[in-house]
């Protein structure tokens, strides 16, 4: 059983706000050594530890060592992806699921399960989203390509379609927030399989 002790508001508003002033001196190419060093750390810590941690506390715990063995490996694929990324940054494409795009699959999950499931959680339930769990750990850690950003060239300005396609986006997440961010998710993930499928 894990007790995690809450940070004073005034120390989690300094570490967030280190964490945006060392994004955004990657963002110019002017941070320094520390400052890429701990914006691993943070990245690691929100995409790795607090996503794995979450659904040990949820649903993993239940399932004994087992449930430990998922969480573990969760960040172990986590934190692979990060370096990989540090070392090798992608280019046009991910080359394995990003880590903040299984952080949110994760954490939507259980934001839908809470809000429209009363029902808890059963060991047979437990068992597929440990499943789960565990595939998209893998899936950061594979070569499987996917849609980055990254390929929208800025300079030349953005298409009117797809600026009207984020609009309607947006629209859709304030509708109903949780189930529209986790179909996002879902569809995001089974994108890299489905793509590299017909590319063969």
């Amino acid at each position: 059983f894990l007790m995690i002790r809450r940070p004073p508001r005034s120390t989690r508003k300094e570490s967030s706000a280190a964490s945006d002033v060392y994004k955004r001196q990657r963002m110019t190419n002017t941070q320094s050594e520390f400052g890429v060093q701990y914006d691993s750390l943070s990245d690691m810590v929100a995409f790795g530890v607090a996503p794995a941690v979450l659904m040990f506390s949820w649903v993993l715990s239940d399932l004994g060592k087992i449930g430990w063995m998922v969480a573990f490996l969760y960040m172990a694929c986590a934190a692979l992806r990060l370096a990989r990324f540090n070392t090798k940054p992608d280019s046009r494409v991910f080359f394995g699921l990003a880590s903040p795009a299984a952080a949110g699959a994760i954490a939507t999950t259980v934001w839908v399960w809470t809000e429209y499931m009363a029902t808890p959680v059963n060991f047979e339930l437990g068992v597929a989203l440990a499943i789960v769990t565990s595939l998209v750990a893998l899936l950061m850690v594979s070569n499987i390509r996917y849609y980055s950003p990254k390929q929208l060239n800025m300079k030349e300005g953005v298409p009117y379609a797809y600026m009207l396609g984020i609009v309607g986006l947006f629209a859709l997440v304030f509708a109903n927030p949780p189930v529209v961010l986790l179909l996002i998710a879902i569809c995001y993930i089974s994108s890299g399989p489905i793509q590299g499928l017909l590319r063969r």
